[in-house]
């Protein structure tokens, strides 16, 4: 099994690398107010898909947060006020 997952992160690694060595054409986006970002496609959507992943992220904090106080024994839930 341990093989398995260390040949599909290789794999994905792979491909991954080559998505980005065929994709280094400059592409420019124009924001509002005329702010403009020239940066290779590959960066662009690596950046986008980093600030989303963060997104995504910081949307779950608040439940996780919330479980870990139901899961808390009560001796710590009153240490922690």
């Amino acid at each position: 099994m341990r093989f398995l997952t260390i040949a599909l992160r290789v794999f994905l690694f792979a491909v991954l690398l080559l998505f980005c060595v065929r994709n280094l054409d400059p592409v420019t986006l124009r924001f509002y107010f005329g702010i403009e970002w020239t940066a290779p496609l590959a960066l662009i959507l690596f950046a986008f898909f980093a600030v989303g992943a963060v997104i995504g992220a910081l949307s779950l904090l608040p439940r996780l947060v919330r479980a870990n106080r139901r899961a808390a024994p009560p001796a710590e839930r009153g240490a922690a006020r």
